[in-house]
């Protein structure tokens, strides 16, 4: 079965057998709710791209960073800091749960006298109402921290799962409707702070935890050594992902950042299918073989070479129809994001690896490792981009540089690996490539094949259809033990 070397010598704290299951349960399901999440979250947004505009986007887009700061901070890293404890106590779940209550209040109040001045740094009054409606999302989402991390800590990934379809289908249904009745960009945000709202009321349901009114916060504080670092890395991921709807915003103006916000938004949706697969069971299975390093190495090179089995030819497939696809998704309006969205699903095929040796850190506890490298890159990011803008560049040339460097930047994080477990590069090497080496060869046939076709649809198809049956049967041919044991798994349900 996937993973089914995961079922000796697991230590005490979880049976060998349970765990064994469990995390191939948690892959699965994880694989399946992410991407029925994905498939409505896309049925949604392509509702939406036939009723707004780029500006409209642009708009959400700008605002979007400084929510996820905001939810950032009143996280402050403790989901991981509770999943990486083997059995977090009673107390130490109650003194998280204040804590986020506490800081999640303080912030939006900061946040609504601040929404003036953010509107004026882009220069549309519009942004003020919308920001603070927009900013009750982290606000609802202090109230299921513990929540999500007691879900999260014990693998209840079908659990989870359930929650965030659930959320994606009332969310969605909420912000198409009021699109379609006329109210534009404010549907966007509605339909993010409906998914907060609902994803909190059935984590509640689904966890068995429950506050009480003896507040201890010493227990937070003790954590927050750990926590710290892990707030610090997710200020900085955010300020490396989010970078361009600042910049676009501020000297491009809300439709540009429209144009690339809503290409970023179909990579990270396709990126986020298999990120989350394995993010909901990485981590957690990691820690649980932390003194078996033996263990581990075998552990994470099989994810690493899951992940890049399905990550290469599904993202860098996508970015082979990007341009067909966001055609007759919004229409003309929109192709400036197809030309986009080609380049950023390089990004989107390496970013769940970058999030697999991220968790390697984390899960080793060095979350301190995990900071450095996150800021060293997102300062990288930063400076290259104004650099570029400062020289008179434009948003094409940004994308170039940005995808570039968060590529190059794996090198940093399996420099870390070797150190920390004995991660060799050609080991990395052996994992990866030979699945990135087919893909590229499948595409590229698959893509020169099909130019004479003219019909949008046709195209669309026959490439998504041609490539598929390609990269499977060579996967087949060539005895890749990845994809036998993960179609046994899912046939057989047993190893």
């Amino acid at each position: 079965m996937l993973f089914r070397s995961l079922n000796r010598n697991f230590g005490t704290v979880m049976s060998e057998k349970s765990l064994k299951e469990r995390t191939a349960r948690g892959l699965i399901w994880g694989g399946m709710s992410n991407g029925i999440m994905q498939l409505l979250g896309a049925l949604f947004g392509l509702a939406l791209m036939r009723l707004l505009t780029p500006a409209d986007w642009g708009k959400v887009y700008m605002l979007n960073i400084f929510a996820a700061l905001a939810s950032t901070l009143q996280e402050s890293g403790f989901i991981a800091a509770l999943c990486n404890k083997k059995e977090p106590t009673d107390r130490e779940y109650n003194a998280v749960f204040w804590f986020n209550l506490i800081v999640s209040g303080s912030l939006y109040i900061i946040l609504w006298f601040l929404a003036p001045l953010i509107a004026g740094f882009y220069n549309d009054p519009d942004l003020i109402p919308l920001a603070r409606f927009l900013f009750l999302g982290f606000l609802l989402s202090g109230l299921g921290t513990v929540q999500r991390a007691y879900l999260f800590g014990h693998l209840m990934v079908r659990e989870t799962s359930i929650c965030g379809i659930t959320a994606m289908l009332v969310s969605g249904a909420v912000g198409v409707t009021m699109a379609w009745n006329g109210f534009a960009h404010w549907g966007i945000v509605a339909q993010s702070v409906t998914f907060v709202f609902v994803v909190q009321l059935m984590n509640w349901y689904y966890s068995s935890w429950r506050p009480s009114l003896r507040i201890d916060l010493r227990p937070a504080w003790q954590m927050f050594n750990f926590s710290s670092k892990l707030l610090i890395t997710n200020i900085f991921n955010i300020l490396n992902n989010h970078a361009f709807s600042v910049l676009l915003g501020k000297y491009f103006g809300n439709r540009q950042a429209g144009i690339y916000g809503t290409a970023r938004k179909w990579d990270d949706m396709a990126a986020g299918t298999i990120n989350g697969m394995v993010a909901a069971v990485a981590q957690p299975t990691l820690a649980q073989v932390a003194d078996d390093t033996g263990r581990y190495v075998q552990i994470f090179r099989k994810m690493l070479r899951f992940v890049a089995f399905v990550s290469f030819p599904a993202l860098l497939g996508l970015g082979m129809i990007a341009e067909e696809f966001i055609l007759l998704a919004g229409g003309e309006k929109w192709i400036e994001s197809g030309r986009i969205l080609t380049l950023l699903c390089i990004h989107g095929a390496f970013f769940p690896i970058t999030t697999l040796y991220s968790n390697l850190t984390i899960s080793r506890g060095h979350s301190g490792v995990n900071m450095a490298c996150t800021i060293g890159q997102c300062l990288a990011v930063w400076a290259g981009l104004i650099l570029l803008y400062i020289n008179g560049y434009g948003m094409l040339q940004m994308v170039v540089f940005f995808i570039a460097l968060n590529v190059l930047w794996l090198g940093i994080w399996q420099w870390w690996a070797k150190r920390l477990i004995g991660m060799k590069w050609r080991w990395a090497a052996m994992d990866t490539m030979p699945f990135l080496g087919f893909s590229i060869a499948v595409l590229a046939f698959t893509w020169w094949i099909t130019l004479p076709i003219e019909n949008l649809w046709a195209l669309m198809l026959s490439r998504i259809a041609m490539a598929a049956l390609l990269y499977a049967g060579i996967m087949w041919i060539s005895g890749a033990k990845i994809m036998r044991e993960a179609i046994g798994y899912i046939l057989h349900k047993k190893s």
